[in-house]
């Protein structure tokens, strides 16, 4: 498994397109997700430390996994098979470890929140995972930050029915 951070939320303001950048904690890959529009805001609201006046879904899940006695260990993004991303959460109970699925975006809207580790399996950042190209200005140079891949959404051919038809199947 390698472990992974949420480097960055993107859209694009021309489409309802959303993707979750994953970053290598070890590596210089990137692991782009398309995920849905309540998903990505939920998990940029905790990045950016926003709070809400009642809990959200995530929110909830977190309490319900706690209450139940049971502990989020971390979310691992274990398979990418036809195009769509799967991802599982780790929960501890009982002394049980009990891997339960989940879409990837709710996943990472839960680790965000209950502050676990993000995980990939190795084949899954191998099939899916994006090196920076070389002329790219390094992220911490002035207005590079994320130029890079606002340009790989914005170029990618999709069209809206299948990014549909992507987010409805996570």
């Amino acid at each position: 498994m390698i472990e992974l951070e949420v480097y960055s939320v993107l859209y694009s303001l021309l489409s309802r397109h959303r993707v979750v950048l994953l970053k290598e904690l070890s590596g210089e890959r990137f692991l782009p997700i398309w995920i849905g529009q309540h998903e990505s805001e939920a998990i940029a609201m905790r990045l950016q430390g926003a709070s809400v006046p009642r809990p959200m879904t995530h929110d909830l899940l977190n309490s319900a996994i706690g209450e139940l006695g049971g502990v989020l260990q971390y979310i691992l993004v274990n398979d990418l098979s036809n195009g769509t991303f799967y991802a599982q959460l780790a929960v501890e109970q009982n002394g049980q470890m009990r891997m339960i699925d989940s879409r990837p975006s709710d996943a990472i809207a839960l680790a965000v929140r209950a502050q676990v580790t993000i995980y990939s399996e190795d084949e899954v950042l191998d099939k899916a995972g994006i090196l920076p190209s070389p002329d790219i200005r390094p992220a911490h140079e002035e207005g590079a930050d994320l130029d890079v891949f606002r340009e790989f959404i914005e170029n990618l051919d999709i069209d809206d029915e299948d990014a549909e038809d992507a987010e409805s199947s996570e």
